[in-house]
């Protein structure tokens, strides 16, 4: 009998054998592949971390430049991910995935093979270009293949752990591949990684695209990005100059004027980047201002906590790697707790509680010293940082859906991940201008008692070889130079110690950016309860 005459179906029947019928057979090898391309994404922000001080010796990057390797990657990817969501709609998202991947192997074989400082960071920022067009591309082809709500939600929760468990995966990835095989390794793994998904995303992902008007708004992304990257520049430029120098202001007043246009452009053009109306709501507005302040004052922790670890502590790649893992795990358990009280007491309540442990958490780092121990030190103030995050990335990015219409969703749920990633660019190349500085300042107000019965020219030989050894975290390099010179042994311990302050002094400036966003957070959002989305429109990670 057919379904028409059939008296025991219903039309919830009807509609869900429609569902069936449009059902991508080969959708599970397409979350695959989605999933893969995600987690390289994710990857790449941290897998270079561990990696940096071999970087760092093997190509001669100056101190106050190794943040770059980070900024290099994290400014455009920020900066760009809205236009890249933008031209993967309209263009197709299946193109445009397999454009990035291509592109991002070459630019991974490019920076693998650097020669030079430049030449490596240049590769990372075109990482960060074409991974600013893979990740929405990915996200947005996983909503438009699981179009039955069960399936879709598992597919998310998939693509979620996948965000979540990436930058673990990067620094654990990076400090096997550092330590057993090479440092460029960390940029070579990606190549076969693109060219297998892309070869797979061929024959199994189906094209979809939105309705295009024909217009990008590409002005709108260059005034953005010149903007953040005059801005950037500007706060490295502190390091050699005062903050009231021509050099410095000259940049940061620059880039605000940059900023400043692109508010402009966005108010005029019909066709914008960036839909200032998301704004109009001071809960959205709220998490976007934490969202930024926290990425600020988050990617100095990683960064500076690897230098403590490897060049101090004398730790091993993967024993770096390992030492961030407790990190990943209170995310987790932060998001899981953070997700049960959310619908107890709202966003008003859990949002500042995140940050009031991170605030604890970067404090406490703060009082770091050459004594401080994993165990006893490090390990715990990350893991309140790590639950008061899981509190956070939980909260804003449902926060960030309040009271928006469905056309508005997507690009307001992704301003969060851009304005974190912003916020890392800027706060890398701030903390580390703030760190260096205070570096400086603590070795002009206490330079090395020097024992009796070394003499100058033992010390002259010991500065020299110092010089030679301040990228490397070879322990026996060191005590062997100790041993030939006990010199250099009183220089180390006086350029460790200056260094400890600093990265001190850069917590607790990070301590300081977390508790404005705890401000921002008490002024801004309000949302109780009632106000959390829900189904399928929930944010993501």
């Amino acid at each position: 009998m057919s379904d028409r005459t059939d008296p025991g179906r219903t039309e919830k029947d009807a509609s869900q054998d429609a569902v069936a019928h449009h059902l991508d057979p080969r959708r599970w090898w397409a979350l695959v592949i989605i999933g893969g391309t995600q987690l390289m994404v994710i990857l790449d922000a941290t897998i270079v971390n561990v990696a940096l001080p071999h970087a760092s010796a093997a190509l001669e990057i100056a101190p106050a430049d190794r943040q770059w390797l980070v900024t290099a990657y994290a400014l455009p990817f920020g900066a760009l991910l809205l236009l890249g969501g933008r031209i993967a709609d309209y263009i197709g998202r299946k193109r445009m995935l397999i454009i990035a991947l291509s592109g991002f192997a070459i630019a991974s074989a490019i920076g693998g093979a650097a020669q030079s400082p430049g030449m490596l960071f240049a590769a990372r920022a075109l990482q960060g270009v074409f991974g600013a067009i893979m990740a929405p591309a990915a996200l947005a082809l996983v909503t438009v293949t699981f179009i039955e709500a069960k399936e879709r939600a598992k597919a998310f929760a998939v693509f979620g752990a996948i965000a979540g468990g990436g930058a673990a995966i990067g620094l654990v990835l990076g400090g096997v591949l550092t330590e057993y095989v090479d440092w460029r390794w960390c940029l070579f793994v990606n190549i076969p990684v693109a060219v297998i998904a892309a070869g797979f995303a061929i024959p199994v992902l189906r094209e979809s695209r939105a309705p295009s008007n024909g217009h990008y708004d590409v002005l709108g992304a260059i005034l953005a990005t010149g903007g953040l990257a005059a801005i950037v520049w500007g706060f490295t430029r502190a390091i050699d100059h005062s903050w009231g120098s021509i050099d410095v202001l000259g940049w940061l007043l620059g880039g605000l004027v940059l900023i400043v246009l692109f508010v402009v452009r966005e108010r005029a053009t019909d066709n914008p980047l960036l839909p200032l109306r998301i704004f109009a709501n001071r809960n959205r507005t709220g998490a976007y201002v934490v969202g930024l302040l926290v990425g600020t004052g988050l990617f100095g922790f990683f960064l500076f906590i690897t230098y403590f670890l490897q060049y101090v502590k004398q730790y091993t790649p993967l024993e770096a790697g390992l030492a961030f893992l407790p990190f990943s795990a209170g995310v987790i358990v932060g998001a899981g707790v953070g997700s049960q009280l959310v619908l107890k007491v709202g966003p008003r309540v859990i949002v500042p509680a995140g940050l009031v442990l991170g605030v604890i958490g970067l404090a406490w780092l703060g009082t770091i010293d050459l004594d401080s121990s994993y165990a006893g030190h490090i390990l715990p103030a990350q893991l309140i940082i790590s639950v008061g995050m899981g509190f956070i990335f939980m909260s804003t990015t449902n926060v960030a859906l309040v009271g928006i219409s469905p056309d508005d969703a997507g690009v307001a749920s992704a301003m969060v991940n851009t304005a974190q990633q912003i916020g890392g660019s800027l706060g890398t190349a701030l903390l580390s201008t703030i760190a260096a500085t205070a570096t400086a300042t603590y070795a002009a107000a206490n330079p090395p008692q020097i024992p009796p019965g070394i003499s100058p020219a033992q010390l002259s030989a010991a500065q020299e070889t110092l010089v030679s050894l301040q990228s490397s975290t070879d322990a026996s390099a060191f005590q062997a130079a100790i041993e030939a010179n006990p010199a250099v042994g009183v220089l180390a311990q006086a350029l460790n110690a200056a260094n400890v302050d600093g990265y001190g002094v850069a917590f607790l400036w990070s301590a300081g950016l977390f508790a404005l966003a705890g401000v921002a957070s008490l002024l801004l959002i309000h949302a109780g309860r009632q106000d959390v989305p829900q189904g399928e429109h929930t944010a993501m990670i």
